[in-house]
């Protein structure tokens, strides 16, 4: 899938040179499916092939932003040294030189709701927004979870469960053995109430990481 971010030249500008584009070359346009999304095709050697095309548009950032993006990722030499969420979202929404109201646009949320995940952080992150996110920054949506986030997005229940057969004990007793209800604990394993950030770090966490 090929995916542009135009923030100079316009969409029109991208269409016509699509248009004007001999069948021999590439690419070409073939159609349009909706807003800003078009459908390429080319044809190689007789070998015919389709990609979708997203064009995005984002306004020029003003140099004052551009200042405060440079002294915040000065901080960090390198993404992977970068451990919160918070801090992750601002330093690649920073590199793709974009405004905060782009990003909440794009995943389809409020600004103030990205504000609160940049800004402040937040125990929870919604998959689905943070799907639309990682899209955006061309990231996997696993480098910018923290670990309890992932231990959401990869099953509580499975996880939960695999340390109790682990440890060969029933819910009943593993549910004595942490101190908890047997009742809460079934929830959790059957993914029928989602676990706190406090619990999980009290109970599973550690746990996890000599599973590990």
């Amino acid at each position: 899938m090929y995916r542009k971010c135009y923030s100079i030249i316009t969409e029109q500008a991208a269409i016509q040179v699509a248009e004007q584009t001999p069948f021999e070359a590439k690419w070409r346009l073939l159609a349009q499916v909706e807003f800003r999304y078009y459908i390429l095709i080319s044809n190689v050697s007789g070998a015919v092939k389709v990609a979708p095309l997203q064009i995005l548009q984002f306004p020029v950032v003003l140099p004052h932003k551009f200042q405060d993006a440079e002294k915040f990722n000065l901080q960090f030499s390198d993404f992977s040294e970068i451990t919160e969420t918070a801090d992750k979202l601002r330093w690649l929404r920073y590199q793709k030189g974009l405004r905060q109201r782009d990003v909440a646009d794009y995943a389809g949320i409020d600004r103030s709701t990205y504000v609160h995940y940049e800004e402040y952080g937040k125990d929870f992150y919604s998959p689905e927004h943070m799907e639309r996110i990682a899209q955006l920054f061309e990231v996997p949506i696993e480098s910018l979870l923290d670990d309890y986030n992932l231990f959401l997005r990869n099953g509580q229940g499975e996880q939960i469960k695999a340390i109790r057969v682990k440890l060969g004990l029933t819910q009943r007793e593993y549910a004595d053995k942490l101190g908890i209800s047997l009742g809460s604990l079934k929830q959790w394993e059957q993914k029928r109430k989602q676990i706190f950030r406090s619990t999980w770090e009290k109970y599973f966490k550690q746990r996890l990481e000599h599973c590990e």
